[in-house]
């Protein structure tokens, strides 16, 4: 039996043979995408219920969730017949023993660990490639087919920074490994993606300095500078302001600090 679990993106189960299954049953993907998030962990049944139903839950809730369980697993049923018996009853609630290689938050999580770790021990190379094997799961925001009560919703928002916290590593090992004007491009899209975010700011001024493009670079942390005041009535951080001031001097560059 193999069936894979895509949950970056739009909710997707994935046979063996390729088969991309998109469940349309809200409730019982809800219930089961919980479950995915916790893979051999038992899930009580108050923790479904408040995601399925919030603080106010309807008296009938309790008899309803076994209903939704008995349909998450026939619908893994129609995806593998062999799948069913991946979510089991367990006291107080359920578990999925999904192996987590099976699941891609599960893969993008270790992946992202590893880069980090490969970051910091001085492997930039080994940290690009895993990086870039976990940014290529994402299809889009986590469970964007399905609805998504207060736990599943702080569950894609946790995914939402880490997929942040990957693309800020991934451009400082690729900084590390002198790309940065191979970076620019990308920079570029991204501070217009995340407006607020300085870091990213911080990196495309730096990648034009390097790439010897001066004036683009002092036009950068204009640009940066205007939206932060419009925005939010706030000054460019210490940071990207050393760097300002170093362009102005024309000084020799001081190594940024890490992601």
């Amino acid at each position: 039996m193999a069936v894979r679990f895509n949950l970056i993106g739009p909710f997707e189960i994935v046979t063996a043979d390729g088969t991309t299954h998109r469940p349309s049953t809200p409730k019982v993907c809800q219930t089961l995408a919980l479950l995915l998030t916790r893979p051999g962990e038992v899930v009580t049944t108050d923790t479904l219920v408040r995601e399925l139903w919030g603080q106010r839950p309807p008296r009938s809730a309790l008899t309803t969730l076994p209903t939704y369980v008995h349909h998450a697993r026939r619908l893994l049923a129609a995806a593998e017949p062999a799948a069913s018996a991946l979510l089991a009853t367990r006291s107080p609630g359920y578990v999925i023993q999904a192996a987590a290689d099976d699941i891609d938050t599960a893969v993008f999580e270790r992946l992202v660990d590893h880069g980090r770790q490969d970051l910091r021990t001085g492997h930039p190379h080994r940290a690009t490639r895993h990086l870039q094997q976990a940014l290529a799961l994402r299809r889009g925001p986590a469970l964007s087919n399905i609805p998504t009560g207060d736990i599943l919703t702080g569950r894609a928002a946790r995914l939402e920074e880490l997929h942040l916290r990957a693309l800020e590593l991934r451009i400082e090992a690729e900084a590390r490994l002198g790309r940065q004007r191979e970076s620019i491009p990308e920079l570029r899209l991204l501070v217009h993606d995340y407006p607020l975010n300085e870091w990213f700011h911080g990196q495309l001024i730096s990648a034009l300095r390097h790439a010897g493009r001066r004036a683009e670079a002092l036009q950068a942390y204009g640009a940066l500078e205007r939206l932060l005041h419009a925005e939010l009535g706030l000054d460019p951080s210490p940071e990207i302001r050393r760097i300002r001031d170093e362009l102005l001097a024309d000084r020799p560059l001081t190594p940024a600090h890490g992601a």
